[in-house]
């Protein structure tokens, strides 16, 4: 099973990217994040990619996340949901044979960063009941904080910012507490430039001079048969790359 997540920053800028993207990855879940865009102002084709259950959940200009599932690897069509704490178009999730995945935008915190905690305890008690429930999980996408030191480029580490502060970190690993493997670090423990997001400006992406904001979490047993994942920072327009986990089940 290949998981993809990808903030495009904009789904109308990307939506040409979007399609090579799947030409080449084909991935059988695909999780986006900062669509910027509601239903209705989608090309058709966008709407309904062909070869996927479609799910757009956004409004016009800001937030929102889809969750896409090829066909091939789930014939009958699967059911989205929301959970009770999604607010802004940040979360969506589907129930597949393997998992339930969900498509994941928290807020970034600049602005209101209660909100943006708040978001977290809630995901931090959907996982607690998946666990409970032995429900096998994969959270994908765009958690906007860095988990440690390592996952900051050293000329951007500032102790105390937003993305960066002891308090959002110590919810991430609560949420990891329950039962879940940070896939990609765990394949690639001592990469000191393993980034998913770069500012738009002084060429940092091409420098990667980043964080690392992008994330697949699974449960242990999924993510015990992760074969592979990558980031593909050389990928696209946005200022984050598609992180890609390759699951052998």
């Amino acid at each position: 099973m290949k998981i993809a997540t990808w903030n495009v920053n904009g789904i109308r800028a990307r939506q040409t990217e979007l399609q090579q993207f799947i030409d080449r990855e084909k991935p059988d879940v695909l999780c986006l994040q900062e669509i910027k865009a509601s239903v209705d102002q989608l090309p058709v084709w966008v709407v309904d990619l062909e070869g996927y259950w479609c799910h757009w959940h956004g409004g016009k200009g800001y937030s929102g996340v889809a969750l896409h599932v090829r066909r091939d690897a789930c014939p009958d069509q699967p059911a989205f949901h929301h959970p009770p704490f999604d607010f802004e178009h940040r979360i969506v999730t589907v129930r597949l044979k393997q998992a339930t995945a969900a498509s994941i935008y928290v807020p970034n915190g600049g602005r209101d960063f209660a909100a943006k905690m708040r978001f977290l305890d809630a995901l931090d008690a959907f996982a607690a009941d998946c666990q409970a429930s032995a429900s096998p999980l994969v959270l994908c996408g765009d958690l906007n904080v860095a988990r440690t030191d390592q996952d900051v480029h050293p000329k951007e580490r500032k102790p105390g910012a937003v993305g960066q502060r002891p308090d959002e970190r110590a919810l991430i690993e609560h949420i990891l507490s329950r039962g879940l493997v940070d896939v990609h670090r765990t394949l690639d423990p001592g990469n000191p430039d393993l980034f998913t997001w770069w500012a738009p400006w002084r060429d940092m992406k091409n420098r990667n001079i980043g964080w690392r904001l992008d994330y697949i979490f699974a449960s242990e047993a999924l993510a015990s048969q992760a074969t592979s994942c990558v980031v593909q920072r050389e990928f696209g327009t946005s200022d984050h790359g598609p992180v890609i986990a390759v699951l052998d089940v």
